[in-house]
């Protein structure tokens, strides 16, 4: 019982499988007749209105009309939906003497895939003529021969059938003889010559007559024949075959010259009226180009190749011919074996070379299949490889639709090489093989993908610019204009960050390039994110994140913030002539812009006017006595002390240090005699400048009212005049705001604050600008010179705005005149 219950549903299954294929197909044809030897186009039927389609369905759906034996007779327009005749039909060359003459096609649609049989029927005409296979008959009789005596005659051949085919024989007035038309089991009407009287060879040896065949067509045709009738002496007995008819069966793949029967005829005469000769009686072409027989012994021998897809049985007729001149007739059956000779065919009605990836289920083709054996050699198994992800559906007739089983993946596998197999259930079996490529089409369904999810990339500072920095790459499973990766930088989420400045991406290969030269001390580090698009539709892309590292390279110089060496006058250092060995001077205070080992400095004392008296620290700066002082030392040192970086090549800087012994800190210190003269000096130069600017003012003011003049004596004219832009924009001072405090005992302590940022720095100070505020912000309480060294730098700063402003009006005041 359970293993009923399981057989149940698969029957279930096949059954509505059954269900689906026939519901693509109609069962019933569709029937149509036409005249043979209408001329080719002509009407035939409205097939779309029968098959009730649209006219307009059957070039969409790529309706197609297939006929069985591969001959295209018939022909659809599509636009009309008229079944027409692609050539003149001659119904006796497509089936001969069959009746009736029905030509099967099929209509095919291929979306979705639909089938309708049809079938045409050939209807005859009468376009032949009955025709004898003789021009003359000669007809030996007895001259005892008895009244009623029927004496054979050659039938005639009309390739026409039915009403237009051979209906009767005649045959011309005479006393002696008249024609008896007589029916064939297989249809054929053959006529005997009947005897009306007796014959006297002495009275009348021999007669013409004329034989006429007569068909059934309006209006009749006809065709003749002479019979010579030659009366003979008494020869009473006609052969007689022993076996009439002879039945027998030969294998289709028989030898040549293989015998295929013996007849034997016997005559009861003597002599010569009872020695019987064979032959073919009546043959056609076909039997006598297959067969043969021996004149004296009656074996049948095979002289051509046997097929028995073309004919499945002869009827040889055998004539056995006594000395006499009397005959008699035979007939010989013989029918063909049919044997598994012919391998499977394949015919391809449709076939797609080219199917898109991730579609549902494809037609890829549409092919029919046909075994020309009969019976078990004629039935087929087709198959394809299980592995292939495709499956064939059975429809009407050997038919078949090859369609895909799964939606593909063209990354996976870009082609499909499918062999069909058409497989006989003959012995041997006998098969046929058919190859057909597919390929799959790509779509764009995979995004580029980074061979990294962040990229680290080295610059060193002071870059040229358009250097090229690094690279990223994406690539895309996909093939053609989907795979071709075009890269772009992303908006930075930093809004601060200039990326447009700073880098560029080649689109094409994803290479870097940083646009300008970068400054460590500025940037030590920026990132940002790069993103790889495809040329798809629609587009797929992604995105990376790009790191860009900016290396320090030593190109900033020590810079000494004390002792100041730009300063008016030098600063001298006290020193007590009492103080012990390692007594504290002074402290060299220098920075280095640079990081890293570039910015570790160190100090070594490169000049003094009293060696050994003085060292410097390496590490610190610190200057501190070697030894006690005593006093033969002279009252006044300069000592000069190198700033080195540790960077590569090494950068230094030297600071001067004035050193004055006294025998105590109570003993007055008065300036130096050199320091009156630079005073001087700096006075002077101050009233040059206050000059300077004053000439500068005068000369701006005429500029502006000469300009003023100009325009408002330009303003009347007509015709207007081009006009000179001159970019605007403010020309940015900066000062660096230095606070330093500290006292100069046992230690020092100095608080240095140096404003540099890029963002508002102007590009007109120079460093050595910044170290000078830097130093006169130290400096500024305990020396009064330097207010005029402010008021000197101020002055210049003055004189430079003003210069600009100037020279822009100037332009403006050309650019009026042209």
């Amino acid at each position: 019982m359970k293993k009923l219950g399981r057989i149940h549903p698969n029957r279930q299954v096949l059954a509505f499988i059954l269900m689906v294929f026939l519901s693509q197909v109609r069962l019933e044809p569709i029937r149509y007749s036409v005249l043979e030897e209408t001329e080719s186009g002509s009407f035939v039927a409205h097939l779309a209105k029968d098959l009730g389609l649209e006219i307009g369905e059957l070039a969409s759906r790529s309706a197609r009309v297939l006929s069985d034996d591969d001959k295209q007779r018939l022909q659809l327009d599509r636009q009309t939906g008229d079944l027409l005749l692609r050539e003149k039909l001659d119904r006796e060359e497509l089936c001969g003497p069959i009746e009736p003459c029905v030509l099967h096609f099929q209509v095919f649609l291929e979306m979705p895939v639909q089938f309708f049989q049809g079938e045409l029927l050939i209807q005859d005409i009468n376009d032949h003529s009955p025709v004898f296979p003789e021009r003359e008959v000669l007809l030996k009789i007895l001259e005892n021969s008895q009244p009623g005596t029927l004496f054979p005659l050659l039938i005639a051949e009309d390739l026409d059938v039915g009403s237009n085919g051979l209906q009767k024989y005649t045959i011309s007035p005479n006393s002696h003889f008249h024609i008896l038309t007589r029916n064939h089991s297989e249809g054929k009407k053959y006529p005997d010559l009947v005897q009306d009287k007796p014959l006297d060879r002495e009275e009348q040896p021999e007669f013409s007559l004329t034989l006429v065949a007569l068909d059934g067509g309006s209006p009749p045709r006809s065709g003749t024949v002479m019979v010579r009738i030659l009366i003979m002496d008494i020869n009473d007995n006609a052969p007689e075959f022993v076996h009439t008819p002879y039945g027998v069966q030969v294998l289709e793949n028989s030898p040549l010259d293989s015998p295929i029967v013996r007849v034997l005829a016997r005559d009861v005469d003597a002599g010569n009226f009872g020695s019987v000769s064979y032959g073919l009686f009546q043959a056609s072409d076909e039997i006598k180009q297959t067969f043969s027989i021996s004149e004296v012994t009656g074996e049948i021998l095979l002289k051509k190749k046997l097929d028995f897809e073309k004919i499945k049985s002869y009827h040889v007729e055998i004539e056995a011919t006594d000395g006499g001149g009397l005959s008699g007739k035979g007939t010989v059956v013989i029918e063909v074996v049919d044997v598994n000779d012919n391998p499977p065919e394949l015919i391809m009605s449709s076939l797609t070379s080219s199917i898109p990836e991730n579609a549902p289920e494809t037609v890829v083709s549409v092919f029919r299949i046909r075994d020309r054996d009969s019976g078990e050699n004629g039935k087929m198994i087709c198959s394809i490889p299980d592995s292939l992800p495709f499956i064939l559906k059975p429809t009407l007739k050997n038919f078949y639709t090859l369609v895909t089983e799964r939606p593909l993946d063209r990354e996976t596998s870009a082609e499909y090489n499918i062999t069909i197999t058409v497989t006989d259930l003959g012995t041997p079996r006998l098969k046929t093989q058919q190859s057909i490529t597919v390929q799959v089409s790509d779509v764009n369904d995979n995004a580029p993908a980074f061979t990294q999810t962040s990229y680290t990339l080295f610059v060193r500072e002071n870059n040229s610019p358009a250097l090229h920095i690094g690279s990223v790459r994406a690539t895309d499973r996909d093939s053609g204009t989907n795979a071709q990766v075009t890269y772009s930088l992303l908006p930075p989420q930093d809004p601060n960050l200039p990326l447009a400045s700073l880098v560029s991406i080649n689109a094409d290969n994803g290479h870097l390039f940083a646009l300008r030269s970068l400054d460590y001390e500025a940037l030590q580090a920026f990132e940002f994110r790069v993103g790889a698009s495809d040329r798809g539709s629609p587009a797929l892309s992604s995105e990376a994140l790009v790191r860009v590292l900016v290396l320090d390279a030593n190109d900033n110089s020590p810079f000494v913030l004390y002792p100041l060496q730009n300063g008016s006058a030098p600063c001298t250092e006290l020193v007590p002539r009492a103080a012990e060995p390692g007594y504290l001077v002074t402290k060299v205070v220098a920075v280095d812009g640079d990081s890293g080992q570039n910015a570790w400095l160190s100090y070594q004392l490169l000049k003094t006017t009293e060696p050994g008296l003085f060292s410097v620290w390496a590490h610190n700066g610190e200057v501190r006595t070697a030894r006690l002082l005593s006093e033969r030392d002279a009252a006044k040192h300069r000592l000069v002390v190198l700033v080195k970086d540790n960077g590569e090549p090494p950068r230094s800087a030297t600071a001067m240090l004035h050193v004055l012994l006294v025998d105590g800190f109570s003993q007055p210190y008065l300036p130096l005699p050199e320091a009156a003269p630079a005073q001087a000096q700096a006075d002077s130069l101050t009233v040059y400048l206050v000059v300077a600017l004053a000439s500068v003012s005068s000369l701006f003011l005429f500029s502006v009212l000469l300009f003023v003049a100009v325009r408002l004596c330009r303003r009347s004219r007509a015709a207007s005049v081009g006009r000179c832009s001159v970019p605007e924009g403010p020309f940015p001072g900066h000062l660096v705001d230095v606070s330093g405090t500290g006292t100069l005992s046992q230690s020092y302590q100095y608080e240095v604050c140096l404003t540099g940022d890029s963002g508002t720095a102007s590009p007109n100070l120079s460093k050595e600008s910044r170290n000078f505020f830097c130093t006169l912000a130290i400096l500024f309480k305990s020396d009064n010179q330097l207010i005029s060294g402010f008021s000197l730098y101020i002055t210049l700063q003055i004189w430079t705005t003003f210069t600009k402003i100037i020279f822009k009006c100037l332009i403006i005041f050309i650019c009026s005149l042209m």
